[in-house]
């Protein structure tokens, strides 16, 4: 059957590390491998309450089929929340999607044509890399330092590659880095897009997630001309089993996205999207974040002192001021690869950086999430990664 798949699906590739990762399932596997939420946080009681509700008060309807956009009370409710990064839109800005994740396939789907250019920061977000190469195109990595990307940089790759269509970026305690964009380089990000016609895909899954400092505007809030399109989703506030994400642009590029979604799968799920509404309706959010916030600093330290004291003197990290993920820098002759497989063995894992380089090249960085471990367990499992390392170094 080899000749009746299609070339784009023949050039798809399953992750290198996929199969190692799949020991982590097992129970004595300490994992900072996935960017999972604490599951102890999911409101499991409250939703026993909600549920029960929807399907009581509109169980026809939400059982039933839905429109394409979203269900208009939660779309309403996500378009308030998002002045706190400072977009001003209503519900008719919004499209409901399975996940921030659909979205990012569904960018690709829209925008890229076959040898098509992505900008990105490097390192990038390992799911947009993969959701972006299925649509054949290339990537162009962009420097960053502790501010986000160096736009100089960006602006003379954009003047070597013309072929260049969106420029994708996570400017709040990015994947895999942690780093947060400054200000100042968000407002010339969309001074340069503007200068030279490109889309901004702005990805924001932690947002929501900061510990400490103030919170900056959202690029798209700096947006003068409808050409950033901004991903939004419930899955790290509130619990990714719902797949309840949302896509945020000007009007024709929206019509756009709900194209596509109705030809891929017509809508998001009605009652999942009805029983989100609901918790908004019936409970504190806002409340609910800052107790995820607490639990979720108190391990970011822990594993921050942890990794000081165990780890050797050649690691190099920042700490970053929110999301999930601590991001660590090893001397150029070890291959986190390897150590992931020493690892395994000693029954803890991570992701090896090289991943979150579109282009490869850079295999001596590893991610570690900090948010799914209980406190014993990040002791344990990064003074167990400290041992590995420093008989590799």
């Amino acid at each position: 059957m080899e000749h009746l798949y299609s070339d784009r699906v023949k050039q798809l590739k399953a992750s290198e590390i996929r199969e190692i990762l799949k020991l982590t399932q097992q129970p004595d596997i300490i994992s900072f491998a996935g960017g999972l939420p604490a599951p102890e946080l999911f409101p499991i009681e409250e939703m026993k309450v909600v549920t029960q509700k929807v399907l009581s008060e509109m169980g026809q309807e939400a059982l039933q089929y839905s429109t394409t956009e979203g269900y208009d009370p939660l779309r309403t409710k996500i378009a308030k929340r998002l002045l706190n990064v400072g977009i001003e839109a209503n519900k008719d800005d919004i499209l409901i999607t399975n996940g921030s994740q659909q979205g990012l396939d569904f960018t690709g789907k829209i925008f890229l044509n076959p040898n098509d250019v992505v900008l990105c920061e490097s390192p990038s977000y390992l799911g947009a890399i993969n959701a972006f190469k299925a649509y054949e195109c290339g990537f162009k990595e962009i420097q960053t330092d502790n501010e986000g990307m160096v736009l100089s940089h960006l602006e003379e790759v954009i003047n070597h590659t013309p072929n260049a269509k969106f420029i994708y970026v996570i400017p709040d305690f990015q994947n895999p880095s942690g780093r947060t964009w400054s200000e100042a380089r968000r407002k010339g990000l969309v001074a340069i897009a503007n200068k030279y016609n490109l889309v901004i895909i702005e990805d924001n899954p932690y947002g929501e997630l900061r510990f400490e400092g103030e919170m900056i505007g959202s690029i798209k809030s700096f947006d003068t001309e409808g050409r950033v399109v901004y991903l939004g989703t419930f899955s790290k506030t509130f619990s990714p089993g719902l797949r309840i994400g949302w896509v945020l642009a000007s009007p024709n590029v929206l019509n756009k996205y709900i194209v596509v979604k109705q030809g891929a799968d017509l809508q998001s799920s009605s009652i999942s999207q009805r029983e989100l509404n609901q918790f908004l309706e019936m409970y504190d959010f806002d409340a609910h974040i800052a107790n995820i916030k607490k639990v979720y600093k108190t391990r970011r330290d822990l594993m921050i002192e942890t990794i000081k004291s165990e780890f050797p003197k050649e690691a190099e990290f920042e700490i970053p001021s929110g999301g999930l993920f601590a991001w660590v820098k090893l001397p150029n002759h070890v291959n986190t690869k390897e150590v992931l497989v020493k690892a395994v063995e000693n029954k803890v894992a991570f992701v090896p950086g090289g991943s979150f380089f579109p282009n490869g090249g850079q295999e001596n960085f590893m991610r570690l999430n900090f948010s799914n471990m209980p406190e014993e367990k990040i002791v344990e499992g990064i003074t167990r990664l400290g041992k590995i390392l420093k008989d590799v170094i």
